[in-house]
């Protein structure tokens, strides 16, 4: 799952091996003072983690990986 928005990771909400379903809230990014949901698009477990918190991201970078 890629970044849609530039931002700032500002709380990580799930860890690498949860289980999640379509829908759930992975994290939130910070953009331009709005906080942003970032959901899971499918069910599965998350493989990777590609970010931390505090950390900046660019539209475009990965965030998480699910299988």
């Amino acid at each position: 799952v890629y970044a849609q928005i530039p931002g700032t990771i500002i709380k990580l909400l799930r860890e690498e091996g949860d289980s999640v379903k379509m829908g759930d809230v992975i994290m939130i990014i910070e953009a331009m003072k709005m906080e942003n949901e970032i959901v899971s698009p499918m069910d599965g477990v998350i493989k990777k983690i590609h970010v931390t918190t505090s950390q900046k991201v660019n539209k475009g970078d990965i965030l998480f990986e699910i299988e």
